[in-house]
């Protein structure tokens, strides 16, 4: 087994345990969220599609809220209180949400609060596990292993899609949310093993995961704006949410046409879930690590923005649901195996407070306020100019050439970064 994970990904034998364990904690939180994926798009279809620009301002405002909230937590409690404190109150939400859905059957209003409610979740969960593999290990070590943990993702994806695609009409949709709440606690065995790994790699004193990060709820935003470094990583991200808020948007809009029952729709999207991970977790196992530790983030950073500006054009000369799905599941399936690792691996070059603080005001304060703004102006350029699918797909692919500009820079200057001095590290 060894020597077979061996030829997968660049791992010396003392990391073996903690990448197993960084895998299947990733495995297990992607696994609970995909099985709500397809339920919070198909909810959010059954609000009305043109309500959904407005539950991304929701969702913005919620993350406002929560984003200072976070910060204080981090701030005032060591990595090992924190870290299970926030999966554990999301536990609680999911047994709310079922115990409402079992009373308040097909109301609208506990289907947009669900929408906004995953839309937080799943970016606040996933930043957290990203802020704590960016804490874990080093940017050399991020290069080597940072792909096949995020295959835990997509293999996670594959099994949450799958069990969506073919158990929601049998058991109903709103049961699924136990097995999610179920397999969201079964990530804090993986996290205390990784807690345990990192403490028995340093000296006593010089553990500085185990002391409170400090500093003020709202560092993280100040953080951003005073770093050049992480406003490029804000427009990155803000640029990527744009492109993938203007797909998401059509393709809602599409499918409510074609698929206008909602468990059938549910359904459909868990079968292009499940076609988007299958792809990605061949390219993070087989190709997507050894790529980044040979060519490095500057190089492989730009490639998936290269694809969606080929895609858009493609899509803007054959508008269709088919070409639609298509771009996509490659965007989708290009973000999780190369934008992902590649995005966290950013990270590995500064200091702790900026890993959590920072890192979780642009993974969810940017983009969310970036699903909002993109989803609006979508809404006006329709509204003003009486675009079809074609003509969003040019306008896309403009914004697809700037995020390739920045893509390029902010990769450049990643390599050019030395990472902060990690106490008693090998």
């Amino acid at each position: 087994m060894v020597v077979l994970l061996g030829r997968v990904v660049s791992v010396r034998p003392d990391e073996l345990p903690a990448l197993g364990a960084a895998f299947g904690y990733n495995f297990l939180l992607f696994t609970a969220y995909y099985i709500l994926r397809p339920l919070r798009d198909s909810m959010g279809i059954a609000g009305g599609v043109h309500s959904l620009d407005n539950l991304f301002w929701f969702t913005f405002l919620a993350m406002l809220v929560a984003m200072p909230l976070f910060g204080w937590l981090c701030g005032r409690y060591r990595r090992a209180v924190f870290l299970p404190w926030t999966y554990a109150f999301f536990i609680l939400n999911l047994l709310a949400f079922w115990i409402l859905f079992r009373v308040l059957d097909d109301d609208v209003w506990t289907a947009r609060v669900f929408f906004v409610w995953v839309s937080v979740f799943n970016l606040f969960v996933v930043s957290v596990f990203w802020s704590f593999m960016a804490d874990l290990f080093d940017r050399e070590q991020a290069k080597r292993m940072f792909a096949f943990i995020a295959g835990g993702a997509s293999t996670g994806a594959i099994t949450g899609s799958g069990t969506t695609a073919f158990l929601a009409q049998a058991v109903g949709d709103t049961n699924l949310l136990l097995v999610s709440a179920a397999l969201l606690g079964a990530t804090l065995f993986p996290m205390r093993y990784l807690q345990g790994w990192s403490a028995g790699r340093v000296r006593r004193e010089d553990r500085i995961d185990e002391r409170p990060i400090g500093g003020n709820p709202f560092a993280g935003a100040l953080l951003v704006m005073r770093s050049g470094y992480l406003i490029g990583i804000g427009a990155f991200v803000f640029l990527l949410v744009t492109v993938s808020t203007f797909l998401y948007l059509q393709q809602a809009e599409l499918l409510a046409q074609f698929y206008p029952d909602g468990s059938e729709r549910t359904a459909f999207l868990g079968r292009i879930d499940l076609t988007v991970n299958l792809l990605a977790v061949a390219m993070q196992l087989l190709a997507v690590g050894r790529l980044t530790a040979r060519f490095g983030v500057a190089v492989m950073l730009p490639s998936i923005p290269l694809m969606m500006a080929a895609g858009f054009v493609l899509l803007a000369v054959q508008p269709a649901l088919a070409t639609l799905v298509a771009v996509m599941i490659a965007r989708r399936a290009g973000e999780y195996a190369v934008t992902r690792p590649c995005r966290e691996m950013l990270f590995t070059t500064v200091d702790r407070e900026t890993k959590y603080k920072a890192k979780n005001f642009i993974d969810t304060v940017v983009y969310r306020g970036g699903d909002a703004i993109s989803a609006s102006f979508h809404e006006a350029v329709i509204k003003t100019f009486s675009l079809g699918l074609s003509g969003i797909a040019w306008l896309g692919a403009a914004v697809a050439g700037i995020w390739i500009v920045v893509a390029v820079a902010l990769g450049r200057r990643h390599e050019a970064m030395h990472p902060p001095a990690r106490a008693g590290r090998d």
